[in-house]
């Protein structure tokens, strides 16, 4: 689906990390240091920020929306929406953004719901926010994306414990009638839902006594039924096929040429995964933020942290022509281009 939303202005973004630094090369109960090394000179990881036992993404979107809040002065009456992007609930039910709303202070009369979707989240939720804002529904929304995504992760899988760190992000949305459009191009395809997945826990296969051991699996790694396994050779895959595509379809709709982009945020997918989307895309290195080195992949969470780690460019009064690009989970994909510039950013720890 290719579509052109309008009037919609994206004025902040920030977001919440634990304060809970893992070095990724210190010594590992599960591996020995030459498999570290390896892995880690591949998926371009050095540490990650681990939410602790009793810290939840609300947690972290929490803080990212309140101190967001307070330091743009918007008040908290003037929130029409609050939508959480999100595959780490706090519970089935209710929706973690009814809690949210609650917690912030927001207006009864906002609306809030979640949204469960990993990777190519933070695309979906601008592109609702946006509808949602276009239509005249509503004037200002909190769009919180975020996942800890460590918590269903077995330490003794190489192809995933290595890889995730966990964040949550807060996007400040309002209406805006002179704000260039914003092109969103969104797709789906089910058909590979089983090569990122956690296998238990919800409503077709049930958690149950033997649900959450720990075994050697037929891949060689170790994890029980209730962590995320990953097919990494079909994501690859899937990923090298469509990103490309995409990336190509939405500046073509844009109209924009290669020089027209200034800056390309891509999910932090790893390391290997984005220099082959660079090379095969024709994108210069200077183009292509990354910063996995520094978070790991934080799925949703992972293109509202670029924005904020590289916030001294977004910040100025400058316009720069960005695009933006979700893929994994799903398997689904999604990428936004538009025009940004004063933005409000900011990385807190807590």
């Amino acid at each position: 689906m290719l579509i052109k939303t309008k009037n919609v202005s994206i004025r902040g973004v920030y977001a919440a990390l634990p304060n809970n630094e893992i070095d990724l090369s210190a010594d590992s109960p599960h591996f020995s240091n030459k498999e570290i090394k390896k892995t880690l000179n591949m998926i371009g990881t050095k540490k990650v920020f681990r939410a602790t036992d009793k810290q939840t993404t609300s947690d972290l979107c929490f803080s990212a929306a309140e101190h967001l809040l307070r330091d743009m002065g918007w008040e908290k009456e003037s929130v029409d929406a609050i939508i959480l992007v999100t595959q780490t609930p706090d519970f089935i039910l209710p929706s973690t953004s009814c809690i949210l709303q609650s917690k912030l202070g927001l207006s009864p009369k906002c609306i809030a719901f979640d949204i469960s979707l990993g990777c190519s989240g933070y695309i979906y939720g601008m592109y609702i926010v946006s509808q949602l804002i276009q239509s005249g529904a509503i004037k200002r929304a909190l769009l919180l994306v975020g996942d800890t995504i460590s918590k269903m992760v077995s330490p003794s899988d190489r192809s995933v414990s290595l890889l995730f760190g966990d964040a949550g992000t807060a996007t400040a949305m309002e209406y805006c009638p002179n704000a260039e459009s914003i092109s969103f191009s969104l797709g789906t395809d089910g058909n590979g839902a089983q090569h990122l997945i956690v296998p238990s826990g919800g409503y077709r296969q049930p958690r149950d006594d033997t649900s959450n051991h720990r075994l050697l699996q037929e891949d060689g790694h170790i994890r029980s039924m209730e962590d995320l396994f990953m097919n990494g050779t079909e994501v690859f895959n899937f990923t090298t096929e469509t990103v490309p595509v995409l990336l190509k379809e939405i500046t073509d709709y844009c109209a924009w040429e290669e020089e027209d982009v200034d800056f390309y945020l891509l999910h932090q997918a790893n390391r290997f995964m984005l220099d082959f989307l660079r090379r095969k895309s024709g994108i210069s290195s200077e183009k292509l933020l990354i910063n996995i080195e520094k978070f790991g992949n934080t799925s949703s969470a992972s293109i509202p942290l670029l924005l904020c780690d590289f916030g001294d460019v977004f910040s100025k009064d400058e316009k720069r022509n960005i695009v933006l690009c979700g893929f994994g989970v799903g398997l689904s994909w999604g990428a936004a281009a538009l025009s940004i510039d004063n933005l409000t950013t900011s990385i807190i720890y807590v």
